[in-house]
């Protein structure tokens, strides 16, 4: 119980220093999730009440209070998390920032929409939402809203890229991030018609190289219509499963598959929000809202954790955490390492 007291106070600390809120319980309520969610590596409300100091004489007490946090409409999730990960990259505006757009399914009933930061390696989370979905795929008209908000709190950042797997390359996607000036690397399903490459439209697989060998292509039109134009780099890489099929706004070269393999890393940020490390697929909560304001304590978690992560590696220290040579435990692990 000691050993958390001192993680509830930087916590709150951290929260208090961004988040101008109202109500001084909602965020004591949150450090203290926040502290439970780490100390215990798991979502699950009712294994929290070990690692909460509290008047309350009953453990029903305290899982009643993160119930009421988590389906509080006053919540504003926004409002709480904005400010403490814009703080966390308010001096990356010299260099590029690259966003992960992608998705995960829970319990094949929810889909959550995720834009991440790509730092260090890893993902954070920046803006979120969850919708009653079973496939992992979604219209654009989805997450437009995300997209439009993180371009109004990204406006002061002159060098922004955006990664997304298959499921989001299509016109209206394309069209935005053109308007917008935006650049990206967006992966293509093998069967988009692509025009320019050969005389006649042809089919995206009957283009892809020899293996360990990468073609570039210069402004091809891309499916029925071949209106929206791009550049595309197509790559039979050693080991993957299938080719990939990558267009970019920028000259198509090999650093173009190195960009959008960053993508991956908020693969690292789902396996630690589910599986990995906090089992979100154990929690027991079923309500759309109320998933979105129990991810902020994930997210707040994977920020905090990230941050002292961060400094352990940049100050020399990561052998003394992880016995790894390479990679091996997450940010967040070396965080639960230390706890």
């Amino acid at each position: 119980m000691l050993t958390s007291t001192p993680l509830y106070h930087q916590l709150l600390s951290l929260l208090s220093q961004h988040a101008k809120y109202k109500d001084f319980r909602h965020l004591k309520a949150l450090a203290w999730m926040i502290n439970a969610l780490i100390c215990s590596s798991k979502i699950n409300l009712s294994e929290w009440e070990s690692y909460v100091i509290s008047r309350a004489n009953q453990a029903q007490s305290i899982e009643r209070r993160w119930q009421r946090f988590v389906h509080n409409s006053r919540i504003k999730v926004k409002s709480l998390y904005v400010p403490l990960v814009m703080a966390a990259i308010s001096n990356w505006n010299c260099q590029r920032l690259y966003l992960a757009l992608d998705t995960t399914v829970l319990w094949n009933r929810y889909c959550m929409i995720h834009l991440s930061v790509i730092c260090g390696g890893r993902a954070i989370p920046l803006l979120w939402k969850v919708m009653e979905h079973k496939s992992s795929t979604v219209a654009f008209k989805e997450y437009k809203l995300i997209l439009r908000l993180a371009h109004r709190l990204l406006s002061k950042y002159p060098d922004v890229m955006l990664l997304a797997d298959r499921g989001f390359a299509n016109h209206q996607l394309m069209d935005w991030l053109t308007t917008i000036q935006w650049h990206y690397c967006l992966r293509l399903p093998c069967d988009v018609i692509i025009h320019g490459a050969r005389r006649h439209p042809i089919e995206l697989k009957y283009l892809c190289p020899p293996k360990s060998e990468a073609i570039f292509y210069h402004h091809v039109g891309l499916w029925l219509d071949g209106e929206c134009c791009s550049n595309l780099v197509l790559a039979n890489v050693k080991g993957a499963k299938e080719p990939w099929a990558v267009i970019t706004d920028e000259e198509p070269t090999l650093q173009t598959l190195w960009q959008y393999a960053l993508r991956f890393r908020i693969e690292e940020l789902f396996l630690d929000s589910k599986s990995g490390v906090f089992q979100m697929e154990e929690s027991k909560i079923r309500d759309r809202k109320a998933l979105e304001r129990l991810y902020l304590v994930v997210a707040l978690a994977l920020l905090f954790a990230t941050s002292q992560g961060m400094a352990v590696q940049l100050a020399g220290l990561r052998q003394r955490v992880d016995p790894h040579w390479r990679r091996g435990l997450s940010y967040l692990a070396h965080r639960l390492t230390m706890a």
